[in-house]
């Protein structure tokens, strides 16, 4: 069965007959933050087959992937891309959602037995509380600078002024109308049309309906009429630059790290991500790792002194 959330259900009583049980996802992250959006849903028994599969060392890691392989089905994509806001859902939609979830009771079985054969159901605990405890966290929003979307930096700053007023409108029609932003307007629209309006001239509009497009009208003639000294201002970055002892260490953490993923036949991302080792290799108590991954990369014993990461590593 569907449960639409949409539909102005009591979610809080699902969330209580779900208590208890064991809830299954292929990739939980996104779901749970929107779901947490509902109420308080359970979160004490919680299987991501999208984590198992990667601790397995599963090349492919996507749900019709497994269920491809495990099941020798292939799952239709055609509605990957569909408005789920529509409703009422098409036989199509229907089906796909079915499917996304049909196989996973087997899948969660067949990856838990595979861990297990592999020892290695803690690492998969470990690597599950971190994913649901950071979904509990709310992340906190850069309100300042949220507008600044990959392709903002092609516009000039007036470009940027229109920007920001065209993608705080967005937001604010996408939650007025309990809807993703990308439904009001997609990014790639909403660059265009900064860079058509702040060069001036007559410039095409997007088709929406009346209200929408006169809210948007009053956005981009509050941006056109800004002053240069109420743009956005250039973002200086700053990187604080590695030392030679601490490009030293990363490389050989990165190398160790190579060797032991494949003694184990683990993606070396999975054991250690980049940025991680480059923040043991400033700091070796960085918390950065898991207890699984300090352990097999030697890391566990390892003193305060910088001198003892490297001895660790060369020793191994």
């Amino acid at each position: 069965r569907l449960i639409d959330p949409l539909a102005g259900l009591p979610m809080e009583e699902f969330f209580s007959a779900l208590r208890g049980k064991r809830i299954l996802f292929h990739d939980a992250d996104y779901d749970l933050r929107l779901l947490r959006r509902s109420g308080e849903f359970p979160d004490e028994d919680i299987f991501d087959t999208m984590i198992a599969a990667r601790l397995c060392g599963e090349p492919q890691l996507g749900l019709a992937g497994l269920v491809e392989k495990y099941f020798g089905i292939t799952l239709s994509k055609a509605s990957r891309k569909a408005n789920w806001a529509q409703r009422p859902l098409s036989d199509q939609m229907v089906e796909y959602a079915l499917n996304d979830v049909r196989y996973l009771p087997q899948l969660a079985s067949i990856l838990e037995v595979r861990l297990e054969e592999l020892n290695r159901l803690e690492w998969y605990r470990q690597s599950r509380d971190r994913m649901v405890k950071g979904t509990r966290e709310m992340r906190q929003r850069d309100e300042e600078n949220l507008w600044r979307i990959t392709g903002y930096a092609m516009l000039d700053q007036r470009g940027w002024a229109v920007l920001r007023a065209l993608w705080h409108w967005r937001d604010s029609e996408a939650r007025l109308w309990d809807r993703p932003a990308f439904h009001v307007l997609s990014n790639e629209n909403l660059l265009k049309l900064a860079g058509d309006a702040a060069r001036g001239g007559r410039f095409s509009r997007p088709r929406l309906p009346q209200q929408r497009s006169d809210r948007m009208e009053e956005a981009l003639t509050s941006a056109l009429n800004l002053s240069e000294a109420e743009w956005p201002q250039v973002i200086r970055g700053v990187r604080i630059r590695s030392t030679k002892e601490q490009v030293d260490r990363f490389n050989k953490l990165r190398d160790h790290r190579d060797k032991v993923a494949r003694e184990i036949d683990l993606d070396p991302s999975i054991l250690a991500p980049k940025a991680a080792l480059e923040a043991v290799a400033g700091d070796p108590k960085a918390p950065v790792l898991l207890p699984w991954q300090r352990e097999l990369l030697g890391l566990e014993a390892i003193s305060e002194t910088h001198e003892s990461v490297t001895a660790s590593v060369e020793a191994a």
